[in-house]
């Protein structure tokens, strides 16, 4: 198996997603970092942060391991290793961990997209995996686990002003608007809870959660692609919520100096500070969604939206768009071009304190420019597409849903009834 991952590292496949494989630049902020773990295992390495983090961790001397099912799109850097493996998968961890003093725990599915959707396969990584995880550090005797959370676990469609980690509880998992956000939630409880387990070899676990917000950086390959690709389609000419509404967003290089400070706030050089602590981080900034993007509507040659909607209809056009998906998911899976949690994101004020990050962990985000974001995007991604086929692929995608619409009028109108009497809440201010 090690030949073959081998192999791989010198031969990574190319991305599905429409990015290309850019080899990331040296990062000269990260020199000089202080070495906080002789091996650290990073489930979902693969991903945009994690590859970010492990890249970070290795120069500073740290033997590295990537766990994820995928393979990086990036030229793994020397002193670290990609093992390709499911964290649901314990024998393959468990040897991934051997002589591990750390591991950070974020893999994670569901976030945006269509895979929101994927209910049953969110619950399986996002819950199952963790307790895989949490399992294989108690036997390998791993001392500290940091887990990758995210906001929306406190967070669900209603407005929170500059709250923190005190003042804002776990959101009712009954009330959550998506599975994503409901795993998430529950894996971190599961995390802060193993705070103080004993380990098989002795010692206890220490462990500790990191709450971003959005991620966005240079090469990230999530967020900023897929607004990209709609609004050169064309599909960006309304917006819903006022000019007030504010949320936060981090970027990865703030995040990777978080998750660095977490592990060494866990050892006892630094008195176990972050044991069984949860931790809001981000820029420390408050953006309005639309004006943050404005650079990015700019550099793609398109005005910002322009035509405001009722919240209201905003969410229940979401809901529409997820139950359609439902009924035709037989068929044909298709993406829903926004979904009710995403619709909440943007049209409620989510803004939170970071400043039991700076007081406990050192944590000082530093700040970075969105804009150079999208001027790296625009270098890199590939050449401009004719959208006539995806525009003729919605108008006989709108044809369906009317015919669905039709056929199964009774019980959209109960649905939408019973949504309405559980979600209005959310809805009417």
């Amino acid at each position: 198996m090690e030949k073959s991952q081998q192999k791989d590292r010198k031969n990574p496949k190319s991305s599905k997603q429409d990015a290309q494989p850019v080899e990331q630049k040296l990062d000269t902020s990260n020199r000089g970092l202080k070495k906080v773990s002789n091996k650290t295992v990073i489930t979902g390495g693969a991903g945009y942060f994690g590859f970010t983090l492990g890249r970070a961790l290795a120069k500073s001397g740290t033997s590295v391991i990537l766990y994820d099912i995928k393979q990086p799109i990036w030229e793994i850097p020397k002193g670290v290793v990609l093992v390709q493996a499911d964290v649901r998968h314990y024998d393959q961890l468990y040897a991934a961990c051997e002589g591990a003093d750390c591991v950070v725990h974020a893999a994670a599915y569901g976030m945006s997209g269509i895979e929101q959707l994927h209910r049953r396969h969110i619950r399986s990584v996002n819950v199952g995996g963790t307790g895989v995880v949490i399992e294989v550090c108690k036997r390998r005797s791993v001392s500290r686990l940091v887990y990758t959370s995210s906001i929306n676990v406190v967070f669900g469609g209603k407005n929170l002003f500059d709250v923190d980690e005190q003042s804002a509880p776990y959101f009712p998992l009954a009330e959550q608007l998506n599975e994503y956000s409901r795993t998430k939630s529950v894996a971190e409880q599961m995390v802060l809870g193993a705070n103080g387990v004993s380990l098989a070899g002795g010692g206890k676990l220490h462990t500790c959660a990191l709450r971003p917000p959005g991620i966005y950086g240079p090469e990230e390959q999530r967020h900023l692609p897929r607004l990209a690709l709609n609004i050169q389609r064309g599909m960006y000419i309304c917006t819903f919520g006022g000019p007030e509404t504010r949320m936060n967003w981090v970027h990865v290089k703030n995040l990777v100096q978080a998750h660095i400070l977490a592990m060494d706030a866990l050892t006892p050089e630094k008195n176990y500070i972050a044991d069984g602590q949860a931790y809001f981080v981000h820029d420390g900034e408050k953006v309005n969604i639309i004006e943050w993007l404005t650079p990015l509507f700019k550099a793609l040659g398109h005005k910002k939206p322009w035509i405001r909607v009722p919240i209201l209809f905003a969410y229940y056009s979401a809901v529409a768009m997820e139950h359609m998906h439902h009924v035709l998911v037989p068929i044909v899976e298709i993406t829903p071009l926004v979904t009710r949690n995403e619709v909440c994101n943007i049209a409620y004020t989510n803004t939170f304190k970071i400043d039991k990050a700076r007081q406990q962990l050192g944590y000082t985000p530093k700040k970075y420019s969105f804009a150079d974001c999208v001027d790296h995007f625009l270098k890199t991604r590939p050449r401009k597409k004719s959208y006539f086929m995806f525009k003729c692929f919605v108008v006989i995608a709108l044809f369906i849903a009317l015919i669905v619409l039709a056929v199964y009028r009774q019980e959209v109108f109960e649905f939408v009834h019973e949504s309405w009497e559980k979600y209005r809440h959310l809805v009417v201010r």
